[in-house]
């Protein structure tokens, strides 16, 4: 069976590789985003900050980021990142997303300054949301996501039905492996044929960008992790 993970060409889609043999695929590692860094790094003087991926702690990290502000992580794997970087984290909400963070600090950021550090992709709803409480809020662009030229082998192996499975970990990973299925010429076909096969989506964004583009989601992990979105959807694939 062979299974289809979108991570970033670093260490993230090695893990994936590993972690995917192990549970006994064939892992198809098409790596769907390149981050590139801007050179820049989070305000220091911020009543409340925002992280919302793990990229986004490295490069905080890298470059010695610190704040007495309450810091808030959206999402499990970017608040364990902070931890392991020596951070205190204050706040992660329920409901990985934007609209979480923005319905668990709504009641009490009425005039706050708020820093939202991310890459160019990062959702409207959080700084606007944020906006809408009363928070004066400033985003920094830490990084920029690019699909690398060399990515669109599972568009390919989808539109011929040879995937049993994919797992999308972000709307831009939906989004990019569209975008190389339209290059190639068989976006119609890939979406047909991965409708037939098992597909994972972290969190309710990235399942409601795959199912607007008419891909059928079966898996949206309770945890928002790469290994519960693997596990749980190989573990469908082998009921």
């Amino acid at each position: 069976m062979r299974v289809a993970a979108f991570r970033p060409d670093d260490e993230r889609l090695e893990r994936a590789g590993e972690l995917l043999a192990s549970l006994g695929v064939d892992p198809i590692l098409d790596p769907m985003l390149a981050v590139e860094a801007t050179g820049e790094t989070p305000r220091t003087d911020a009543d409340y900050t925002v992280l919302t991926s793990k990229t986004g702690v490295e490069i905080a990290t890298e470059a010695g980021w610190q704040s007495d502000g309450v810091l808030c992580a959206i999402g499990d794997a970017t608040a364990t990142a902070l931890r392991a970087a020596g951070y205190d984290v204050d706040r992660v909400p329920a409901e990985f997303s934007s609209v979480g963070l923005v319905a668990d600090l709504e009641d009490e950021i009425t005039g706050a300054r708020c820093e939202v550090a991310r890459s160019t992709h990062g959702s409207p709803k959080l700084t606007d949301g944020l906006e809408r409480a009363g928070a004066y809020v400033h985003e920094t662009i830490l990084y920029e996501l690019r699909r690398p030229p060399e990515s669109g082998e599972s568009a390919a192996l989808a539109a011929s039905g040879d995937l049993a499975g994919a797992l999308f970990t972000s709307s831009l990973t939906v989004e990019n492996f569209l975008a190389a299925a339209a290059e190639q010429g068989v976006r119609e076909a890939a979406v047909a044929r991965l409708n037939g096969a098992v597909v994972g989506a972290i969190g309710e964004p990235t399942r409601r960008t795959a199912e607007r583009e008419g891909i059928t989601v079966d898996i949206v992990p309770e945890s928002a992790s790469f290994e519960a979105l693997a596990r749980e959807t190989i573990e469908q694939l082998s009921g």
